[in-house]
């Protein structure tokens, strides 16, 4: 019985070295698989992103699964779909340009450092989801939210001795919440919960900073800031506020490389 193989990469993304950063699965395509295909392999994965992407002519069309639902926006399955590309597909290129459902992304390449050009998210005022405080524990300074929560708390250590109650933050009414604070050693740091959306903690998060870096650039008065987000794979970021657009980047760094068979 013949059988359809894909390749498969697996990459680290927003670190320079495998067992730290964003682990993010990236399989490259000639033709879209049927959605519940992909959402199967995602799911089989089990990482907190898989990436597909098939050529359209001027770059790639890009789409993005959790092990249960597709996205709008992944930041490091983009910057590992962008790795795979600009290393292994066409090494010679500095730049690739996809298209999604969050529009137009592009990445640039600079020796090893890849930088995504995103679109900005700030936080406004919001009305907290009751139980949004209680699950996530500690005494936050604010909350605010864009298209996930913003919770802002005073210190770095607040942040890295949260432990959110999962199943009270599987209700919540945002797709995933945010919790920042001023770094130590960086200008600010972060953790991102979407555990209704199968990722419990993820290690570093792109989307978180669409809507991180208009915060902090706004209070600290600075467009380029260097962020960590301290989860316990821990990641680099280096940020550039640039008003309806953030620009991220980061290193990544290949873990695997296969073949599935369906």
């Amino acid at each position: 019985m013949s059988q359809v193989r894909l390749p498969m990469y697996q990459v680290d993304a927003f670190s320079g070295q495998v067992f730290s950063g964003n682990p993010a699965a990236v399989c490259p395509l000639e033709q879209w698989l049927p959605d519940q295909q992909m959402q199967s392999i995602a799911a089989e994965n089990n990482l907190a992103e898989t990436a597909f992407f098939v050529p359209n002519g001027h770059g790639y069309h890009l789409r993005w699964f959790t092990p249960t639902v597709e996205v709008d926006l992944c930041g490091h399955a983009t910057l590992a779909s962008a790795f795979v590309i600009l290393t292994e597909l066409t090494p010679s290129a500095t730049s690739v340009r996809f298209e999604s459902k969050s529009g137009t992304l592009i990445v640039t390449r600079d020796g090893d450092q890849f930088s995504l050009d995103f679109p900005a998210r700030p936080p406004e005022e919001c009305q907290p989801y009751p139980q949004l405080v209680p699950a996530l524990g500690g005494r936050p300074e604010k909350v605010l939210a864009s298209h996930d929560y913003l919770v802002v708390y005073g210190s770095e250590d607040e942040v890295r001795a949260l432990q959110p109650k999962m199943d009270a933050l599987m209700h919540i009414d945002r797709f995933a919440v945010i919790v920042t604070a001023p770094g130590k050693h960086v200008d600010f740091v972060s953790r991102f919960f979407a555990p209704s959306q199968g990722v419990p903690e993820d290690p570093v998060t792109g989307r978180a900073h669409c809507t991180l870096i208009p915060y902090w650039s706004k209070r600290l008065g600075k467009k380029k800031l260097r962020a960590h987000q301290v989860s316990k794979r821990g990641g680099e970021l280096w940020c550039e506020d640039r008003g309806d657009r953030v620009i991220i980047a980061g290193q990544a760094v290949r873990f695997l490389q296969g073949t599935i068979f369906l």
